[in-house]
C-alpha cells in the first residue's frame, strides 16, 4: 500500500512537471521570438524550493505544488488594456504590452499549442518504438437480449466500422462508441458476419447512453464479449466447495442450472452471485458430460460486500498466448510513416476531449467524470506499472486534455484571453477594463468551481 501511494505520488510529480514545464515553456519561447523580455519563469505554485538567475537574466523558479506555473513578462497585466505607463522609451520596445495584437495572441495561445505538439511527439514515439497493436475486433459472443443481439450482430462478426469510421482493433471500437456516451439515436455498426462473405451495417438504437456513468462500458453495455478466458479448471484449493463437489483439474464448465457459460469471467459472476445457493453444474471431462451439485461458501470482500466462493482457480495465460496469430494486429512505423497517426490521434482525442466538455456542460454526461488530482495520480501510478508506452499514452491524453480546456473561453485561462484579443481585433479596441475585471472574477470562480467538484469526486471514489 505504501509503495503504491509512493508510486502513485512520483507518476503524478513527473507527470505535471512534464505537462506544466512544456505549456509554460510555450509561451517563454515565442515571447523571446517576439522581442518580449522575461522577468520570470515558474514551475509550480507555493514557497519556491529552487531559484536562480539564468544568463539571460530570467529568473527561474521552481515551487512544490505542481499544478501550475506562469511565466512573467515585462509589461503583462491581468486584463489585455495596454497600459505603458511606468515603462521607459527603452523598455516599451520589450514590453509585452507594446506588442501587436497577433503576436499578443501567439504568445498567449502557445501554451496550449506546446502541449498539442508534445502529444504529437509522445504519439509519434510510440509509433516508431511499439508501433500499434490490438487485437480484431471479431465479437466472441452477444448477451442474449442486449442491444448488440437484438440490432443483430453474431458471434464471429468482426466490427468493420463504428459510425463510418473505420476500426481494426477492439480500442479503436471502443474509442469511436465512447464519442457517443450521453447520445441519444443510433450507432452504426459495420460488421463482416462470419457466415456471408458481404458486410452489412446495424442500427443500434441509443438513448441518453450511459450518461450517468463514471466507470462507461461501451463494448459490454451493449452485449458485446470481447474474448473470453475459457472456464477451464486449472487448480482445486483443498477444503472449498469445488472439492467437495467433485470437480476436477482440467474440468469445463459448461453450464450452471440450464444457463450456458461463455467463459471464465461469466463463470465467476455466477459464483460470486449465488452464495449458499445449490447449483446444478455441468461440466465436460474427458469428453463426457456430467452433472456437479456445487453450494459456495459464503466470503466477505473488504468493502463489506458478500459473495460466493468455491476455491477453484484459472490458468494465468495472456491474450497474446489465448488469441490465433490471425487475431492479432500490429502496425509499425518508420520515422516518417509515423507522423501522420500521430497528428490524427492528436486531432481526434482533441475532439473527443472538447465534445466530452460540451456534453458536461448540456448535461448529457454526468459531471461525475471530473477528474482531480488524485485520481490522476492513481491513473499514473499504475500506468507506471504497466510498462512505457502505457504511461507515454497516458501522458499524450492529458496533455491533449490540458491544451484543450485551456483554449476554453474562460477568463484566467488562455483560452479567455484570445477571446479578449478577438474582440479586440474586432472592435479595434481592448475590451473595457471594468468588463475584463468582471470576467476575471466569474472565470476564477469557475475553475475553483471545478476544482472543488474534481476533488469531491476523487474523495467519493476512494470512500
Amino acid at each position: 500500500m505504501i509503495l503504491e501511494f509512493l508510486i502513485s505520488v512520483i507518476a503524478l510529480l513527473v507527470t505535471l512537471g512534464i505537462l506544466v514545464t512544456i505549456h509554460e515553456f510555450g509561451h517563454f519561447w515565442v515571447a523571446r521570438r517576439c522581442g518580449v523580455k522575461v522577468l520570470k519563469f515558474s514551475i509550480g505554485f507555493g514557497k519556491a524550493v529552487k531559484t536562480w538567475i539564468g544568463k539571460d537574466g530570467v529568473e527561474y523558479v521552481i515551487a512544490p505544488i505542481p499544478l501550475g506555473g506562469y511565466v512573467k513578462m515585462l509589461g503583462q497585466e491581468d486584463s489585455t488594456v495596454v497600459d505603458t505607463s511606468g515603462l521607459s522609451e527603452s523598455q516599451q520596445q520589450y514590453s509585452f504590452a507594446c506588442k501587436p495584437l497577433w503576436q499578443r495572441m501567439a504568445i498567449v495561445a502557445a501554451g496550449p499549442v506546446a502541449n498539442f505538439l508534445l502529444a504529437i511527439f509522445v504519439f509519434w514515439l510510440i509509433n516508431i518504438s511499439y508501433g500499434v497493436s490490438g487485437i480484431a475486433p471479431v465479437v466472441n459472443n452477444v448477451i442474449e437480449d442486449s442491444l448488440a443481439e437484438t440490432a443483430g450482430l453474431r458471434a464471429g462478426d468482426e466490427i468493420l466500422a463504428v459510425d463510418g469510421e473505420e476500426t481494426i482493433t477492439w480500442q479503436q471500437v471502443t474509442l469511436q462508441l465512447l464519442g457517443r456516451l450521453g447520445e441519444t439515436g443510433e450507432i452504426s455498426l459495420t460488421v463482416d458476419p462470419a457466415d456471408s462473405s458481404r458486410t452489412r451495417t446495424l442500427q443500434v438504437p441509443i438513448n441518453a447512453w450511459m450518461g450517468a456513468e463514471t466507470a462507461p462500458n461501451p463494448v459490454g453495455n451493449l452485449g458485446i464479449i470481447q474474448f473470453e478466458i475459457p472456464a477451464d479448471i486449472a487448480g482445486i484449493i483443498p477444503g472449498g466447495a469445488a472439492e467437495a463437489a467433485g470437480l476436477r483439474i482440467g474440468d469445463e464448465i459448461i453450464s450452471v442450472d440450464g444457463r450456458s457459460i461463455r467463459g471464465w469471467t461469466h463463470w465467476v459472476e455466477v459464483i460470486r452471485a449465488s452464495p449458499e445457493l445449490t447449483l446444478n453444474v455441468v461440466v465436460q471431462r474427458g469428453g463426457i458430460n456430467s452433472v456437479l451439485l456445487m453450494t459456495p461458501q459464503t466470503a466477505t470482500l473488504d468493502d463489506g460486500t458478500v459473495i460466493g466462493s468455491i476455491g477453484a482457480y484459472v490458468q494465468e495465460t495472456t491474450l497474446a498466448e489465448l488469441l490465433p496469430p490471425e487475431m492479432q494486429r500490429q502496425v509499425n512505423y518508420n520515422v516518417l510513416s509515423a507522423i501522420q497517426p500521430a497528428v490524427i490521434e492528436t486531432w481526434e482525442k482533441s475532439l473527443f476531449v472538447l465534445d466530452s466538455v460540451r456534453k458536461m456542460v448540456v448535461g448529457l454526461i454526468s459531471s461525475k467524470n471530473i477528474n482531480g488530482p488524485i485520481t490522476i495520480a492513481q491513473v499514473a501510478g499504475e500506468t507506471v506499472t504497466y510498462g512505457l508506452d502505457v504511461y507515454l499514452g497516458f501522458l499524450a491524453l492529458l496533455s491533449i486534455s490540458l491544451g484543450v480546456l485551456n483554449l476554453l473561453p474562460i477568463p484566467v485561462l488562455d483560452g479567455g484571453h484570445l477571446l479578449y484579443y478577438a474582440i479586440e481585433a474586432v472592435i479595434r479596441r481592448p475590451v473595457p477594463e471594468r468588463i475584463q475585471a468582471f470576467g476575471l472574477q466569474l472565470g476564477l470562480l469557475l475553475i475553483s468551481g471545478i476544482m472543488v467538484l474534481a476533488i469531491y469526486n476523487d474523495v467519493n471514489r476512494l470512500l
